[in-house]
């Protein structure tokens, strides 16, 4: 087992990578107690050789990495490839291209909904990986032989998945449908989101144009907070003492101390004052400034039952060419789809409209029907 603990190596087991089409990728990391992710380990392999890189040796740069990652001849192999990027991203600022992710290709190649790494393993070459060490503290030294053994089974099976599922969508010309998919896993906006959008992440819907600009707000200056202080956002102020300030919008420490939903002592914290100061500014904005909510489409008749169809439609798409439902359309795509033929959804584009979205509309507008016969549900074309 190859342990990288300084800048020379790096750079060399980085060229060797770099003389290949692909090198697979892998991160071990905390986050439970930053904001940031705290990187702890590399893991990373070629057809010829793997390596693990410690990236808390002292010392060590970790440049060649980085020009690894940034290097287009080389496509960088991830499984469920997100947190692994934004890790690159937060601490190079660029983010790793070409990408592949196998996640994503299993789901086009039948593998279902997400599919963990070991279960996708154990499907393609018959290996079972002993998992007894995922909750290891990546950031203790010494690691165990274990540990190690356990972080570089990471990307030392996923050349063999990479293989098998890059040669299956060759065979089933679907290439093309991974490639827009790592288009968003490559797009900065993925990873940088606005402090000031931050309040889209909530699940909370103001009913007031009041409590929407204080969700707005309070949102915006937890995430600031947060990342000032490089800690998580629960650790600033919980979701739910958020919805708690936008219905009760309290103007005094004491207020503030009666809500349920914040921690003992919040208003006693260095955060007590600053959050009074937010809400006491979003109160002062003139009712005209509120920004106004946005009032539902008004459903058309029938979209219910609709829906229902495009669900069935979808299901027998899926079952035909083997592809995870997930990837192609939500339920809640189908309800736009179904109250609008030029929906704003991702089923409506790209490989998905070839696949499904063209057949939906088809439904929807009389061109084809679904119909069971011999044991199964069939589309029947009713235009000839």
């Amino acid at each position: 087992m190859k342990i990288i603990r300084d800048t020379e190596t790096l750079k060399q087991a980085c060229n060797q990578c770099a003389k290949h089409s692909f090198c697979t990728v892998d991160t071990e990391f905390l986050r439970e107690s930053t904001f940031w992710p705290i990187l702890c380990l590399v893991q990373m392999a070629c057809p010829e050789d793997e390596w693990i890189l410690d990236v808390q040796a002292e010392g060590i740069d970790l440049a060649p990495f980085f020009e690894l990652m940034a290097n287009k001849d080389v496509v960088k192999v991830f499984h469920a490839a997100r947190q692994d990027v934004e890790i690159v991203y937060n601490l190079a600022g660029i983010i790793p291209s070409p990408i592949f992710d196998t996640q994503v290709a299993a789901m086009v190649c039948g593998y279902g909904d997400s599919i963990s790494y070991d279960q996708l393993v154990k499907r393609i070459t018959g290996v079972t990986l002993d998992k007894s060490s995922r909750f290891t503290d990546w950031s203790k030294r010494p690691l165990s032989e274990k540990q190690l053994v356990y972080a570089l089974a990471d990307v030392t099976h996923l050349r063999d998945v990479y293989t098998a599922l890059n040669a299956s969508l060759k065979e089933q010309d679907r290439a093309h449908w991974v490639s827009e998919e790592m288009e968003i896993l490559t797009s900065p906006e993925t990873y940088d989101m606005p402090p000031e959008n931050a309040w889209k992440r909530m699940k909370m819907r103001a009913r007031k144009p009041r409590e929407l600009a204080l969700l707005k707000r309070v949102a915006q200056w937890r995430e600031e907070t947060a990342r000032a202080n490089n800690i998580p956002r629960g650790r600033v102020i919980r979701d739910d003492a958020i919805y708690d300030i936008c219905t009760r919008a309290p103007t005094t420490l004491q207020k503030l101390s009666e809500l349920r939903s914040l921690s003992r002592g919040f208003d006693k914290n260095r955060y007590g004052n600053e959050l009074l100061k937010v809400i006491t500014e979003v109160k002062n904005i003139p009712d005209s400034e509120h920004p106004g909510i946005p009032r539902p489409k008004q459903t058309p008749e029938g979209c219910q039952a609709a829906t229902e169809m495009l669900k069935v439609l979808l299901k027998v798409t899926t079952e035909k060419h083997g592809v995870a439902a997930k990837i192609i359309a939500t339920v809640d795509d189908l309800e736009k789809i179904a109250a609008d033929d030029k929906a704003d959804v991702p089923a409506l584009k790209g490989w998905r409209k070839e696949l499904f979205g063209n057949k939906a509309l088809d439904l929807k507008n009389g061109r084809i029907a679904l119909g069971y016969k011999d044991k199964s549900v069939q589309i029947i074309d009713t235009t000839s």
